[in-house]
């Protein structure tokens, strides 16, 4: 690296002075945790891969000795962020890493699955291919509904560590039991199609009574991606089906068909309290399931006020800052069919032009910048 030139403005005792008193280094540490315009270096790091960079220093011209030519801008803190990914070819994946490291930041993607855990009093520890994992200051965890039980424990050790999670493990295990999210919406007064639970064939008929007879929807409660909904479109039909389920010890949910919807959803797609971008999901011909996993099409839509409302509210009763909320539009309004702590962003950043994977870090810089003290990053929002 070269030296810094003996007149450069950065070496002025004010400028430094205000340095230190900013990042609490020595005098030495400070100048060097600065960008100068009067040399080309990239941004010093530290033995963890952290920039050291609290302000930018702008305006100085060679040879220049006047304080008044001279002026601190602060500059965002550059962090080191963990992604939860099994496989990090995969687009949304990719779309974070691009988003973060265009902002400067340092990026890790970690397989879930090989990451493994010390979980002592006192210095909680994560662990992956024989070195610790350290210095992370938040992870995205993209963790599948299948992982869910490990995803989460490991998600759950990095809080532990005072790393600040995009979606919080409780809240994303809320999300992922179906009949636990409907509960919790219900108490919070989120309107949602009638659905009806139950353990015994033999209380079908009156179950079906209860949402309102057919046809309805019949429901794997650990089903993703539309794999494991049924229609059913007579009593018949749903007591076979049910009965099929409940023999092979599955636990199923049954709920009102919503025909208005016309084969149709709306993703929104939920950031901090707002609602970023909305999609509406087609299903494809002769197809009352609307997942683009199932050849579903997707184009822009615009919401109304009661939907984006309906979209906030469900995210946050989960606990969620980032959620993709699928509603249906009904004639009694929007309901949600479903709570997403992992929403995909292929489809919705193809239909929208939004570049969501930026609103994402976006959102992890300013709640950092304003929550220093880490103790407070994982309260846990939301209850049940």
């Amino acid at each position: 690296m070269d030296p810094i030139p003996s007149n450069c403005p950065a070496l002025i005792s004010d400028t430094v002075q205000a340095a230190k008193h900013c990042c609490d280094f020595s005098i030495r540490d400070c100048v060097q945790c600065y960008r100068c315009s009067c040399i080309d270096r990239p941004l010093p790091m530290n033995d963890q891969g952290f920039g050291l960079v609290c302000f930018t220093l702008s305006g100085f011209s060679h040879g220049s000795d006047t304080k008044s030519s001279h002026s601190l801008k602060q500059h965002k803190q550059l962090m080191k962020i963990a992604i939860l990914s099994r496989n990090p070819r995969l687009y949304s994946t990719r779309r974070l890493v691009e988003a973060a490291q265009s902002r400067g930041h340092e990026v890790v993607v970690l397989d879930v699955l090989r990451c493994y855990m010390n979980v002592t009093a006192n210095r909680p520890e994560v662990h992956y291919n024989g070195k610790e994992i350290t210095g992370v200051d938040a992870v995205i965890p993209r963790i599948g509904a299948s992982v869910t039980f490990y995803g989460t424990a490991v998600l759950r050790q990095f809080e532990m560590m005072g790393t600040f999670p995009l979606n919080e493990s409780v809240a994303i295990s809320r999300s992922r039991d179906k009949l636990r999210s409907l509960q919790l919406m219900s108490r919070k007064g989120v309107d949602m199609p009638v659905t009806g639970f139950a353990h015994k064939p033999g209380d079908t008929k009156d179950l079906l009574k209860m949402v309102g007879g057919t046809p309805v929807v019949i429901k794997l409660l650990e089903g993703t991606q539309g794999i494991g909904v049924v229609l059913a479109e007579t009593p018949k039909a749903a007591e076979s089906v049910v009965e099929a389920f409940m023999g092979l010890k599955a636990n199923i949910l049954i709920q009102e068909f919503i025909k208005e919807a016309g084969g149709a959803d709306i993703r929104c797609f939920v950031v901090g309290d707002k609602v970023v971008a909305a999609m509406k999901r087609q299903g494809a011909e002769g197809e009352f399931r609307s997942n683009l996993h199932r050849g579903g099409s997707a184009t822009l839509t615009k919401l109304s006020a009661k939907e984006r409302a309906t979209a906030i509210k469900a995210a946050k009763t989960m606990g969620l800052n980032v959620a993709g909320v699928d509603l249906l539009r009904s004639a009694r309004g929007p309901v949600v069919m479903e709570v997403n702590s992992s929403p995909g962003l292929e489809g919705i950043e193809t239909a929208t032009s939004l570049d969501i994977a930026s609103m994402q870090i976006e959102f992890i810089e300013k709640h950092l910048e304003k929550n220093v003290n880490r103790s407070t990053l994982t309260k846990t929002r939301g209850k049940g």
